[in-house]
């Protein structure tokens, strides 16, 4: 049975899916202006792997992944470049979904830009409105947060910590338009030349938590099993999210399994834009194979930062030379997949379910492949790494 860690609660759950052996899982995507860096890939791989291994375990999964296509940090860089807002992320867009294919990431069930949904993100503000737990000022309109109650039950941050985090992550709680500091914007006035789309409260354009709320619904509904994304999105993103999908859908809980990934650092720093500190991927897939990427990226625990290190890279790269040197030729390959059912392995196998069903322990997995390359057993190597995404 899949026990997997749920940031809601602070602890490992037993994955039982909303409807019997399917799955809807959401993981919020890049803001697309400069990608594919190591962190974002981290975050990605490992969903992958969740993906994937759902589906081993016999799961249909329905999966979301969206891309912020409309917020400041766009406009910003478009205006800095001289270029369309539009052409600007439809490029970097691009970048992402080659850099993923270079890693060997699946491309979602439905891979959705934010813009696709601003008639529904208007008719959950209009609701929300209707409700009373919305109120608009100046063509802005906020979530009014002391009307939901739990506000702060994922982050379990008290007012002076959101405050705070606030300040650091996109909002503005100095904003003389708000009731209170905390509230936050649904709905925003454009500026007179930025993007605008009209609604009843004039020309403006989304709120980024409202974005994948939207999303959420008109691809998966009301309710879904996995939510995903970096741990940075906790708040105020994604607790922002529960607020104003379960005021608007009257359902609880809007999301089963809230699942975070760590931060990956670089030089002693976290990896981000703004410090810029990035390992880029379209840089690391010119010198190292996809699959060693991927090995150093599912060596490390998606909860647990970790420092990169290029060391790291060759060693990962170094083990797959001596895979291909004892796997032979793509025929003898082919023969060892095929012939895995028929191969005494049943021991090596219920070893790895084990691991992956302990809130997908792939590191102990990985531990584990050098002890059956020199056992020659490489027909099992195979066959488990393919199940986790390898290409080899």
């Amino acid at each position: 049975m899949l026990y997997i860690y749920n940031s809601l609660f602070g602890k490992k759950e037993k994955f039982i899916s909303l409807q019997d052996k399917k799955v809807k899982m959401y993981v919020c995507g890049i803001t697309p202006y400069d990608t594919t860096h190591l962190g974002h890939a981290f975050t990605y791989v490992w969903f992958d792997a969740l993906l994937r291994y759902l589906k081993f375990k016999g799961y249909t999964v329905n999966y979301t992944q969206n891309v912020t296509d409309i917020d400041d940090d766009i406009l910003r860089k478009a205006k800095e470049e001289g270029r369309n807002w539009r052409e600007l992320g439809d490029f970097w867009t691009k970048r992402f979904l080659k850099d993923m294919r270079a890693i060997n990431v699946q491309l979602p069930t439905h891979y959705v830009k934010a813009t696709d949904s601003i008639a529904l993100m208007i008719r959950i503000i209009r609701v929300l409105i209707k409700k009373r737990l919305a109120y608009e000022r100046d063509g802005n309109v906020y979530f009014e947060v002391k009307k939901f109650k739990e506000y702060s039950k994922l982050s379990g941050f008290n007012e002076k910590q959101m405050f705070l985090l606030l300040k650091e992550r996109g909002g503005n709680p100095n904003d003389p338009l708000k009731r209170d500091p905390l509230d936050f914007l649904l709905w925003q006035r454009s500026k007179q030349d930025e993007p605008f789309w009209k609604s009843p409260w004039g020309k403006g354009r989304p709120g980024w938590h409202i974005e994948c709320s939207s999303m959420i619904k008109r691809h998966l509904g009301d309710q879904i099993d996995i939510h995903g994304g970096g741990r940075d999105l906790i708040f105020p993103h994604h607790e922002s999210e529960i607020a104003q999908s379960e005021s608007f859908t009257g359902k609880k809980p809007f999301v089963k399994y809230w699942m975070h990934t760590a931060m990956v650092m670089y030089q002693g720093e976290k990896m981000s834009k703004s410090l810029g500190n990035l390992v880029m991927i379209k840089d690391l897939v010119k010198k190292y194979s996809s699959d060693a990427i991927r090995f150093v990226l599912l060596s490390h625990h998606y909860r647990l930062p970790w420092e990169f290190e290029e060391e790291q890279l060759k060693k990962a790269e170094l083990f797959f030379k001596e895979i291909i040197k004892k796997s032979y030729d793509d025929a003898t390959r082919k023969k060892h997949i095929e012939g895995i059912s028929k191969l005494p392995v049943r021991k090596i196998l219920k070893s790895f379910e084990k691991s992956m069903d302990d809130d997908l322990d792939i590191p102990k997995v990985l531990q584990t492949l050098p002890k059956l390359l020199k056992s020659d057993n490489i027909s099992t190597l195979l066959y488990i790494m393919r199940i986790i995404g390898f290409k080899v």
